[in-house]
């Protein structure tokens, strides 16, 4: 298995999800998983657009990150590839509801083993990642 897929209610629009994916400000408190923080270097909200950012865990070490943004459709969906290692394609779908919006979640590994290897951590911290992201719409 390489893709991971996780499925969020939120009581937000689509456009306010959206609102706090592309602002760098707002996208920088809520990535990554729980005790995480985020200093973005290039953040360039735009298809084909780069985003290079280091993630700093609660215990200070470093995790550099480069991504670029492979396509972007507003209030809809955000696809990201994160092009050093591990090699993943993130998939982040906005479906409106009558409550505000259903997220889909979905991270495909290009490799299976990297995923296996990495599934203990990569499972909890997709929630906690959601979970922040809720906490930053309230």
């Amino acid at each position: 298995m390489t893709t991971f897929t996780t499925t969020r209610q939120l009581t937000a629009a689509p456009a306010a999800v959206f609102a706090a994916i592309q602002d760098g400000e707002r996208l920088a408190r809520w990535w990554g998983p729980s005790g995480f923080s985020n200093q973005f270097e290039v953040f360039e909200f735009q298809a084909g657009g780069k985003w290079v950012f280091t993630m700093i865990g609660p215990d200070g070490k470093r995790y550099p990150n480069t991504s670029v943004f492979a396509s972007i459709a507003p209030d809809r969906q955000v696809v990201i590839q994160h092009v050093c290692p591990p090699y993943f394609e993130l998939t982040i779908t906005l479906e409106p509801t009558p409550n505000g919006t259903v997220l889909h979640w979905q991270q495909t590994f290009a490799d299976a083993s990297v995923a296996e290897a990495i599934r203990h951590i990569v499972v909890p911290a997709n929630e906690e990642n959601l979970d922040r992201l809720s906490a930053e719409l309230v």
